[in-house]
């Protein structure tokens, strides 16, 4: 996937619902963690489709449909610990933004993964993030 290319519809509701598959390099000396953020940024509010964190840093990809890989938050959707797709609804194309974090210590969470949103994370990543890199997808 190119930034700002279209997502293929077998990682929406509308096709097999599976998780995109991503890696990266140019990983930052210091780096002990990552996570991975994917939202889409509505009129009146951010929605979140994907939240995963505690990946481990000797992890530089993520295959289609990842499994046992870090540790699943919520999602603004149906608010159950799992990737939920997007799904076309309302005219014209959607943003989608995969945002990978690199930290430089795991995020400190004591709240139970059901409970992980956007915000919950972001604060536990905050003065860890050591850089971030961003993947932004439409989808119609």
């Amino acid at each position: 996937m190119e930034d700002g290319g279209a997502l293929p519809k077998e990682f929406t509701s509308d096709g097999e619902s599976a998780t995109l598959p991503l890696d990266w390099s140019g990983v930052p000396a210091g780096t002990k963690s990552f996570a991975l953020i994917m939202h889409h940024q509505a009129p009146d509010q951010t929605k979140w489709y994907w939240i995963l964190h505690d990946i481990p840093a000797e992890v530089t990809s993520l295959p289609k449909n990842v499994k046992d890989v870090g540790t699943l938050g919520n999602n603004s959707v149906n608010g159950r610990t799992e990737y939920a797709p997007p799904r076309s609804k309302g005219p014209g194309a959607k943003t989608y933004i995969y945002t990978l974090y690199a930290l430089s210590a795991p995020p400190q969470i004591t709240v139970p993964p059901e409970r992980v949103n956007r915000d919950v994370l972001l604060a536990a990543m905050k003065d860890k993030t050591l850089v971030t890199a961003e993947l932004s997808v439409t989808y119609t």
